[in-house]
């Protein structure tokens, strides 16, 4: 009796690239671990602008080395620093805009604190929105609350939004707050609501990214930062499917008046995601301390161990990324897993 043939299972064809050119974010991983590498040494030896000024030359050397035409459109502000805003490097090639921050969270690697790393940003031109620097109020969220928070309402009802989003209680709900004066008043009203506070020293771009992440025990993080750091923080939202909102916070009618310089007229616009950043994204961090998300550098003779993460809302991918690095060519410790 002939039987009938079975038809080949079918399998989903992966989407193609949306451009011939090959995607560079795994090579922006050698650019962040570098830049930690540099800062490492000087883990609590109480000199934070040496281990900026070490991270950010290493920057700099590490993107010269790639087949890149980059453009910093934030970096450091100082005028003559290597990764002052205009700064152009690279080797040549994909043209990539450039947002730059070689030691996120300086004076914990001054005091040798947990959860600093170096970040890089890179995207085609035209996907930063440029914003002066100044402070910026912040919430951001990752996947599962996306679409449920609300700069204009209070935190007491964003935290019950996404407690609703994770089907928990408000109290089981923890947020990541800046520890500054100036947030005196917001963490009382956290604890107010019932929710767990993390607060950490510095690294508000960390904060954001282990509220997207799960895994991390993180879901808000919320307060005043920096403007820099949010569009950072937004390009990495953007990978991870997250969401933040922000607002500008000037301190003083100068500022006012530079946000209108930059075309912002609104000085109490909430700006989303797709208002900070535009197209794709690439986001490459690399732990310089431990943090909750990532190792710190671990040095060894002739070596050492990093641990990175890269973003690319282009190739659609998360990758983590433990690395040894040999610095002789001579002498070679073995290697452990």
């Amino acid at each position: 009796m002939a039987t009938k043939a079975r038809s080949p299972k079918q399998h989903p064809r992966p989407e193609p690239m949306l451009s011939e050119e090959r995607c560079p974010c795994t090579d922006l991983a050698s650019v962040s671990e570098r830049s930690a590498l540099a800062a490492g040494r000087y883990l609590g030896r109480g000199d934070p602008r040496g281990a900026d000024t070490a991270a950010s030359e290493a920057m700099v050397h590490a993107i010269d080395a790639l087949p890149v035409s980059g453009t910093v459109v934030i970096g450091r502000g100082e005028q003559g620093h290597p990764l002052a805003p205009g700064a152009t490097m690279g080797g040549g090639g994909m043209e990539l805009e450039l947002a730059c921050d070689p030691v996120e969270g300086a004076a914990v690697v001054g005091r040798g604190g947990v959860g600093a790393l170096s970040i890089l940003a890179a995207c085609e031109p035209g996907g930063i929105t440029r914003v002066p620097r100044m402070y910026m109020k912040k919430m951001a969220v990752g996947p599962v609350a996306k679409g449920r928070i609300d700069l204009r309402q209070g935190v007491t009802e964003n935290l019950q939004a996404i407690a609703e989003a994770f089907g928990r209680q408000v109290g089981d709900i923890t947020a990541v707050v800046l520890d500054r004066p100036r947030h005196d008043d917001l963490i009382a009203e956290i604890r107010e609501a019932g929710a767990r506070i993390k607060v950490i020293a510095d690294g508000d771009i960390t904060a954001t990214i282990d509220a997207a992440i799960r895994g991390t025990n993180d879901h808000l993080a919320v307060g005043i930062g920096g403007s820099f750091e949010g569009i950072i923080s937004a390009a990495a939202l953007h990978c991870l499917g997250g969401e933040i909102q922000g607002q500008l916070w000037p301190m003083s009618r100068t500022e006012i008046r530079q946000a209108g310089e930059y075309g912002i007229d609104d000085i109490n616009q909430i700006f989303g995601i797709d208002d900070l950043v535009r197209g794709h994204q690439m986001v490459v961090g690399t732990g310089i301390s431990n943090g909750d998300l990532l190792r710190g550098v671990r040095y060894f003779a002739e070596g050492a161990r990093t641990q990175s993460i890269v973003l690319c809302s282009r190739c659609n991918r998360v990758r983590f990324i433990d690395s040894i690095h040999l610095f002789s060519k001579t002498r070679h410790e073995e290697i452990r897993l």
